[in-house]
């Protein structure tokens, strides 16, 4: 995959990522089990996703034992910050305020996830 070229994973691809990104390594029947867990896949279906995935540079893939191990070839923070601006942008006309205010109006927040939200804003008004 080219440094300068993003590619926006599909949502199942979000999915494996997920668990990639948590474990680190891991094989298409260990993904498979944890997708199955939650949602009605087939094993084929995941392992043709993380071909693809593969392919589009996604995932890298060591295949030189028998059972293929994949793992993440992108970072959770560079698919985040890119997806988020996408929302924000397209969405939230450009409005990192309205993003916030949206969700912390629609989502109850704990009061540790309140406290490290005041110390984000306190450090970005020293800036």
């Amino acid at each position: 995959m080219a440094s300068t070229k993003y590619i926006k994973p599909t949502d199942s691809e979000l999915e494996i990522l997920q668990v990639l990104w948590t474990r680190g390594l891991a094989s298409v029947r260990e993904v498979h089990e944890i997708l199955a867990a939650s949602k009605d896949v087939g094993y084929t279906t995941t392992l043709k996703l993380m071909q693809i995935m593969h392919e589009k540079g996604l995932v890298r893939r060591d295949d030189s034992v028998k059972t293929h191990i994949y793992q993440a070839a992108v970072s959770r923070e560079r698919t985040q910050k890119h997806l988020l601006g996408k929302m924000i942008d397209g969405l939230f006309g450009g409005s990192p305020t309205q993003l916030i205010l949206q969700a912390l109006g629609n989502h109850k927040a704990s009061a540790q996830e309140l406290e490290e939200i005041q110390h984000l804003l306190n450090n970005l008004k020293k800036q």
